[in-house]
C-alpha cells in the first residue's frame, strides 16, 4: 500500500482519509484543528502559514490529495486557500522523489457558463466570478510539478449536515423566484470515488488528468424543492418558474472508470437524508 498525505481533513477530506487508513493505507491527515482521525496521523497546520507547513517537508507520500475549504467567500480567502495554499504544500515536496500523483479538490464553479448543453471535461471552463478564477489558477500550478496530477472539478456537496435544501423546502415562500439548473454530489459518493482512484493508481491504472464529479441528474432548483416537499408533506407552489440560467453537467467520464454511484441522483440522496433527520 502506498502513502497518502491528505491536505484538508474537514468534512471530505476527513472522510476520505478514514477509508484509506481502513484500508490499510498509510495516511497522513492535514487539518487546522488537532482532533484525531482513526489510523490517520494527524498533523495540525495552516496552508496559509508557510511555517507551520515546514514538518512536511519530512513527510515523503506518494499521493498527495489536497481538499481545503476556503473560511470565507472572498477573493482573498480563495487565494489564501487555494492558490497560495496549494503553492506552499507543493514546495514543500520539491525533494520528494516518491512522489507520483497530485490530487486537487476544484469545484465545478470553474465553469461560469449559463447553457441547456452538457458541459463535460473537454469544454474550457469559462469563470464568472473570483471562485472560479482562484480556482482555475490553483489548476494551473499542477502543471508545474514533476509528477502527474488530477483535478476534481466538485459539484454542490450535500450529504450528512448539509441540509439547506431539505430546511429550504420545507417552506415554500423561502423557495428562490428564480428556477435555474443545478448539480450535486453526496458527500459519500465524492469520497468514494476519490478511495477509488488512489486505488486504482496502487493498482498501476491510468486516470484521467480531470475529473467532474458529479450525479447523473443535473436538475433545476425548483424540481428538487419540489421533489423533497412532496417527501415532507409539505405545501408547494402552483406555479413552477422556468429554468432560466445554470449549466447541466456530465459525470460520463467518471462512470467510465468503472465506479458506482451510491447515489446516483438527488431523489436516493435526499431520501436517505429524509430517513435520517
Amino acid at each position: 500500500m502506498c502513502s497518502v498525505l491528505i491536505v484538508g481533513c474537514g468534512d471530505l477530506g476527513g472522510k476520505v482519509a478514514s477509508q484509506l487508513a481502513s484500508e490499510g493505507y498509510e495516511v497522513t491527515g492535514v487539518r487546522r484543528s488537532a482532533l484525531s482521525i482513526a489510523g490517520v496521523k494527524v498533523i495540525q497546520a495552516d496552508v496559509t502559514d508557510a511555517k507551520t507547513l515546514n514538518v512536511l517537508s519530512d513527510i515523503k507520500p506518494q499521493i498527495i490529495i489536497y481538499c481545503v475549504a476556503a473560511n470565507g467567500q472572498t477573493d482573498e480567502n480563495y487565494k489564501a486557500n487555494y492558490v497560495d495554499g496549494l503553492r506552499n504544500v507543493l514546495a514543500t515536496q520539491q525533494e520528494n522523489t516518491q512522489l507520483q500523483h497530485v490530487f486537487f479538490v476544484s469545484s465545478t464553479r470553474v465553469y461560469g457558463q449559463k447553457t441547456d448543453t452538457l458541459l463535460d471535461e473537454t469544454v474550457t471552463a469559462i469563470p464568472a466570478d473570483f471562485g472560479g478564477e482562484r480556482l482555475l489558477e490553483a489548476e494551473a500550478l499542477l502543471g508545474t510539478i514533476a509528477c502527474k496530477s488530477t483535478i476534481l472539478r466538485l459539484s454542490g456537496i450535500y450529504g450528512e449536515g448539509r441540509l439547506r435544501m431539505i430546511n429550504l423546502a420545507k417552506s415554500s415562500e423561502s423557495w428562490p423566484m428564480q428556477n435555474s439548473w443545478t448539480n450535486r454530489i453526496h458527500r459519500d459518493d465524492a469520497a468514494a470515488f476519490m478511495v477509488f482512484l488512489v486505488q486504482s493508481l496502487n493498482s498501476q491504472k491510468n486516470i484521467s488528468p480531470c475529473y467532474i464529479v458529479t450525479d447523473s441528474a443535473p436538475s433545476s432548483q425548483h424540481e428538487v424543492l419540489t421533489w423533497i416537499a412532496s417527501q415532507l408533506k409539505v405545501t408547494i407552489p402552483d406555479r413552477t418558474p422556468d429554468i432560466e440560467g445554470g449549466k447541466r453537467l456530465s459525470n460520463a467520464r467518471l462512470l467510465s472508470t468503472g465506479f458506482k454511484l451510491q447515489y446516483p441522483t438527488f431523489k436516493q440522496g435526499y431520501t436517505a437524508l429524509l430517513l435520517n433527520s
